[in-house]
């Protein structure tokens, strides 16, 4: 078993928050109606991806009918079907859906990872509760030592790629890189930064966010791992 397998299966039996934990767990007792026939996987998902990963994505945390149902980040919920859509036209996925563990999903040079682990009550993450999970992050960067590019997806994923991307190397402090849809940031002569917003229905029932928005920001990142 490798190094990055043997810390999943230390994520998935974390203990650490314990509003995050009492709510994962009812959420997969109680279910919702459309998916009351299923069993809930109801614990903290794991990351997952290609181990030789160039490209990192950093998300919120796991969907309470998405991934804290499934055990999959970004699968089973309508964020997925736009991130996968996305990576499979910049050949960072082998298809455009995710329904389930078992549906054949493969990234290539790519890793897939969270701000946190655990689906949180109203997608809300208490500061206390991203840095209990914070030390996962920095072990996966330690490991996946083959990225260049980092995106963060939404204002918290982003901001927790600045602050791990910074503690791992011991970079500078000052002038903290600004979130916005695009944003791109050399970070300790190393890693780029990519901000990008969350394919949330919010953003994108609403058009904050277009396809085409979506699809520039992993046409940038092959773009500029291509040029490496």
């Amino acid at each position: 078993m490798s190094e990055l397998e043997t810390l999943q299966r230390h994520v998935i039996k974390c203990q650490r928050c314990p509003r995050l934990v009492r709510w994962r767990k009812k959420i997969a007792r109680v279910k919702t109606r459309r998916f009351a026939d299923q069993e809930y996987w109801g614990k903290p998902n794991p990351s997952f991806g290609d181990p030789r990963a160039e490209l990192l994505l950093i998300g919120l945390a796991p969907a309470a009918h998405g991934g804290n149902r499934t055990g999959r980040m970004f699968t089973g919920d309508r964020s997925g079907d736009w991130l996968y859509r996305a990576l499979c036209k910049a050949g960072f996925a082998n298809q455009p859906t995710s329904a389930s563990r078992e549906d054949g999903l493969m990234l290539t040079n790519c890793y897939i990872t969270a701000t946190c682990r655990c689906a949180p009550p109203q997608n809300k993450l208490l500061p206390k509760e991203i840095m209990n999970c914070r030390p996962f992050l920095l072990k996966e960067l330690l490991l996946l030592n083959r990225v260049k590019v980092v995106v963060g997806l939404g204002r918290i994923g982003f901001d927790a790629a600045v602050a791990a991307l910074r503690e791992f190397s011991g970079g500078p402090k000052d002038k903290k890189p600004l979130f916005s849809h695009g944003a791109e940031y050399t970070l300790n002569d190393r890693f780029i930064l990519l901000g990008s917003f969350h394919p949330s229905q919010q953003n994108t029932f609403t058009g904050k966010l277009t396809e085409p928005m979506f699809d520039s920001i992993f046409r940038r990142a092959q773009s500029l791992l291509k040029k490496s």
